[in-house]
C-alpha cells in the first residue's frame, strides 16, 4: 500500500495537470495557438535548459560505470529496432508509425525518473547514469524515426537519411544534453545568477507540455487510435520490464542501478513525444494519447514491478 500511495503521488499530479489542460480548452481559456506556440516553446527553450542543467549536475566523472551505461544503451536501441520492426510489419495505418514507435519505448527518465528513483531507493545516485545511457538515444532515435515515418509522400531514403542526419544536429533536445555532459565532464559551473534563471525556465517544462497535451487532446480521434494505444502502453510498462529488468539482476548491478534501470523501462511516457511529434509534421493524437493511459497506469505497473523487486530481495 504504501509503494501505491507513492506511485500514485508521483504519477496522478501529471495526471491531473493533463486533465486540467483538457478543461481549459473547452471552457475556451486555451486555444490552438496557445497549444501551438507552447509546444515550439517546449521544444525549443524550456526542455534544453531543463536537459541542459540536469546533465550538467551529473557527477559523471566520478559515477561513471560504463558497464552500467552499456547496459541502458543496449537495452534502449534493442528495444527501439524491435519495436520499430514489428511496427512496420503490423501496424494496418503506417502513418502512425513514428508516434507509434516513440510512445512505445521512450520513458519519462527526465522528467519523472528522478523523482520516481528517488521515492524508491532514496536517492537519485544512479539515475544520472541511467539517462546517460538512454535519453540521448531517446532523442537521436525520436529524430531518426520520426523523420523517416513522416505522415507526408515518403521521399527517397538518401533525402530521409540527410533530413535525419540535419534534423539530429540542429535538435535543441539532443544539443541540450550533449552540451550538459561537457559541461559536467570539465566540471563548470554556471553563475549562480546564470544558474537559477535556466533552472527557472526549465522548471515550466513539465506543466506547460501537459496543459499543451490535455488542451490538444482530442477524444473521438483518440477512441479511434485505441488499439496501438493499448499496445503501446502495454510495451511501455509490462513488456520492457520484464525482459531486460531479469538482464539487469543476472548482471549482478546494485540495487540503486536496477532501480534506475525498472524507471528506465517501465516509467511512462514523457510528454516530450508529444511536442517532437507535433514539431516534426506528425498528428499527436496517438502520442498524447500513449502519454496519457501510460501515465495513468504507471502508478499501479511500478507498484507491482517494485512489489515483485522486494519479493525476491533485489530491493
Amino acid at each position: 500500500m504504501d509503494n501505491l500511495i507513492f506511485s500514485l503521488n508521483a504519477t496522478m499530479p501529471i495526471f491531473l495537470v493533463m486533465v486540467a489542460g483538457y478543461i481549459l480548452r473547452r471552457i475556451e481559456m486555451v486555444n490552438q495557438e496557445f497549444i501551438s506556440v507552447a509546444n515550439k516553446l517546449c521544444f525549443k527553450v524550456t526542455l534544453p535548459c531543463m536537459l541542459l542543467l540536469n546533465m550538467m549536475d551529473c557527477d559523471i566523472r566520478h559515477t561513471f560505470d560504463g558497464k552500467y551505461v552499456l547496459y541502458c544503451a543496449c537495452s534502449t536501441v534493442t528495444c527501439i529496432l524491435v519495436i520499430w520492426i514489428l511496427a512496420k510489419l503490423i501496424l494496418k495505418d503506417q502513418t502512425i508509425v513514428g508516434e507509434f514507435v516513440q510512445g512505445a519505448y521512450r520513458g519519462s527518465a527526465a522528467i519523472l525518473g528522478i523523482a520516481l528513483v528517488t521515492n524508491i531507493s532514496g536517492h537519485a545516485g544512479m539515475s544520472s547514469l541511467m539517462m546517460l545511457g538512454s535519453v540521448p538515444l531517446y532523442n537521436i532515435f525520436a529524430v531518426i524515426v520520426l523523420t523517416f515515418e513522416a505522415n507526408e509522400t515518403k521521399q527517397d531514403s538518401k533525402d530521409n537519411i540527410k533530413k535525419a542526419v540535419i534534423g539530429i544536429c540542429k535538435n535543441p533536445i539532443i544539443l541540450s544534453i550533449l552540451s550538459g555532459m561537457i559541461l559536467s565532464c570539465i566540471n563548470f559551473h554556471l553563475p549562480k545568477i546564470l544558474y537559477k534563471t535556466v533552472s527557472n525556465i526549465g522548471s515550466l517544462t513539465t506543466p506547460l507540455a501537459l496543459i499543451a497535451i490535455g488542451a490538444g487532446f482530442e477524444g473521438k480521434k483518440a477512441i479511434k487510435k485505441l488499439g496501438p494505444t493499448i499496445a503501446a502502453t502495454l510495451i511501455k510498462l509490462v513488456l520492457q520490464p520484464a525482459i531486460f529488468l531479469p538482464v539487469a539482476i543476472m548482471m549482478n548491478f546494485e540495487t540503486d542501478k536496477i532501480v534506475a534501470a525498472l524507471i528506465m523501462l517501465g516509467a511512462p511516457t514523457t510528454a516530450t513525444s508529444y511536442i517532437m511529434s507535433k514539431n516534426m509534421g506528425h498528428e499527436g493524437v496517438l502520442s498524447a494519447s500513449i502519454v496519457v493511459l501510460t501515465t495513468l497506469l504507471s502508478a499501479f505497473t511500478i507498484t507491482i514491478w517494485v512489489f515483485v523487486l522486494r519479493t525476491i530481495h533485489i530491493i
